[in-house]
């Protein structure tokens, strides 16, 4: 039977989620608000994949962009509703749940108001475990696809009239373009309803119990807050089989806005004589030690946590800070087809200028 989230399940998202935000993932106040409101509003319902009937239409509510403090955006939890509302219209068919493309601060938490408001399951399964900047990378194995899609983006920052709406059909490489265009043009983030498949196909391509994980996680944390910093890293690593695989002090940070909405670029840590480069794409893509061999690849989590064990993300990054990196390998935690899809890596890997594929895909099948 499914799981009506309630107050509690909101802290448990936000701070299991901003683990899997592997540095990026949106922004805990705004998951906060996302999950206030929607236990607020109504009852959004959790459920098992298994829970839901074959042929019932599953779409993935998203949020598109870089919001790394970098940009002057603004999302409302209206903009989730009624990207769902424009896919159900364009599909002319009711959506039955939604999953989400990624965990993080506030993805986790991005089905939750339109279950409450809509009646649509939160269906525990994700386009990926952790953060990552595209949404090929969370599109279920359907980023190199011809088959027609529907996308949908609302959102944008009123103020400066970047108010939009936005319906686009097309094979999926095409379009996720078109969308983070759009959040470009909205002031760096938008949300959006995309990728209506049937439960069956979603089932045999989603990573399946990812907010599931995201919540269980958060509950540990919760529970050995009270014992500090150390306690709470300890709880973290426990939980999720991770381990920390360096902890120094931020001896340069490099990271630029691009107009494709990607925030780019590198965090060095230093240790003494040690030192540790993280790659940021928006999230943490991968980590190399001061010779340059790689410590961590996408879709491992990478993630940085601070003294008292709460994750810091790439945009609040400080020169200065110490930091221990967390890295959790792929191998402990449910695969989507997504990740296994050697099509989404091309994008990453041009942007930040090292491989990941190689990695990434290596016994990931």
């Amino acid at each position: 039977m499914g799981r009506v989230l309630r107050a509690d399940d909101v802290q448990a998202a936000v701070k299991g989620g901003s683990v899997f935000a592997a540095g990026g993932g949106g922004w805990v106040d705004h998951g906060l608000m996302l999950g206030t409101a929607a236990i607020n509003a109504g009852e959004p319902e959790l459920v098992s994949i298994d829970e839901v009937p074959d042929d019932a239409w599953i779409a993935t509510a998203a949020a598109i962009g870089a919001p790394g403090g970098t940009t002057d955006w603004q999302m409302l939890g209206v903009d989730y509703v009624n990207a769902v509302k424009l896919l159900q219209e364009a599909l002319d068919a009711p959506i039955y749940g939604l999953i989400i493309g990624q965990n993080g601060m506030s993805s986790t938490l991005n089905a939750w108001l339109p279950g409450a408001i809509l009646g649509t399951k939160v269906v525990d399964a994700v386009g990926d475990v952790r953060a990552h900047p595209t949404g090929d990378m969370g599109s279920l194995g359907m980023a190199n696809s011809p088959e027609v899609m529907i996308q949908t983006a609302v959102g944008g920052n009123r103020a400066n009239n970047q108010y939009i709406e936005l319906v686009v059909r097309g094979a999926t490489a095409k379009i996720s373009p078109v969308l983070r265009t759009a959040a470009d043009m909205a002031g760096g983030f938008i949300a959006s309803c995309r990728n209506p498949l049937r439960a069956s196909y979603v089932r045999e391509h989603a990573a399946l119990g990812g907010i599931s994980l995201a919540l269980s996680l958060g509950e540990a944390i919760i529970a050995a807050e009270p014992k500090g910093g150390s306690a709470v890293i300890d709880a973290i690593c426990s939980t999720t089989r991770g381990s920390i695989i360096f902890a120094g002090r931020v001896s340069n940070k490099s990271i630029v806005y691009t107009k494709e909405a990607f925030d780019v670029g590198t965090i060095t840590l230093t240790s003494g004589s040690q030192s540790c480069r993280i790659h940021v794409m928006n999230e943490y893509m991968a980590v190399e030690d001061g010779d340059g061999t790689r410590m961590a690849t996408f879709p491992d989590v990478i993630t940085t946590l601070d003294e008292s064990g709460r994750p810091v993300s790439a945009g609040h990054v400080r020169e200065g800070d110490k930091l221990h990196v967390l890295r959790i390998a792929k191998d402990v935690i449910p695969l989507s087809s997504s990740v296994k899809d050697p099509s989404v890596y091309p994008i990453a890997e041009k942007a930040l200028g090292i491989a990941l594929a190689a990695y990434a895909l290596k016994d990931a099948a």
